[in-house]
């Protein structure tokens, strides 16, 4: 766990965060371990299996949780959804989320326009998660104190890839996610930490 600004932020292994600060936020929740806090919000980047997953989210939903996505994952949950394309902003239960741009430049997983990532601010602290995605023009005009960003290959961008897209993001910190289940190792995530110029935490899954 690390502890910004009196947010709390939790991997949970994936692509998976857990994000505390009054309200309980989950970003895609998959192969939890039990005995999750209850989610106020439930945000989901794409409709993959190992990000959007049904049994996950509703294992930490209560009767008010609010799920956000994309119209792909959202059509494949039920609760109180709410579908969010990217350049949109949704403010709700204090917070903002805004959905940014997350695909793939030359790989076919990941077209454009069918997933998301997300800035959260809370408070005036702006927090990114990238989704599954390759490094972007997009990215030239994000920024964000917190940097979520997949590093694992395969499917997203590498691990110098994503340092790169760190350096233009300029977070004050980032977090290396996307690895260790299904692609990538943690020698990647320190490699990552090596190539970034920004200060990088690499947590352990909780």
């Amino acid at each position: 766990m690390f502890e910004f600004n009196h947010i709390k932020i939790t991997w949970l292994g994936h692509a998976s965060f857990r994000i505390e600060k009054e309200i309980t936020i989950y970003i895609d929740p998959f192969q939890l371990k039990p005995h999750q806090p209850k989610a106020d919000l439930v945000l989901v980047t794409h409709d993959h299996y190992d990000h959007c997953s049904e049994t996950d989210i509703k294992a930490i939903s209560k009767e008010d949780t609010i799920i956000i996505g994309p119209e792909k994952a959202m059509k494949k949950l039920s609760g109180n959804t709410k579908i969010i394309k990217p350049g949109e902003t949704i403010k709700i239960k204090g917070i903002t989320v805004k959905a940014v741009h997350s695909y793939n430049i030359n790989k076919p997983f990941h077209p454009k326009g069918a997933g998301v990532g997300f800035i959260i601010t809370i408070d005036g602290t702006k927090i990114y998660h990238a989704g599954d995605t390759d490094l972007i023009p997009e990215m030239d005009v994000i920024t964000a104190d917190i940097a979520l960003l997949p590093i694992g290959g395969t499917y997203t961008m590498n691990a110098l890839e994503a340092a790169e897209a760190a350096n233009k993001i300029k977070p004050i910190v980032a977090i290396p996610m996307h690895y260790g289940k299904i692609v990538g190792t943690k020698e990647d995530a320190v490699l990552f930490s090596r190539k970034a110029e920004c200060e990088v935490k690499i947590l352990e899954p909780e």
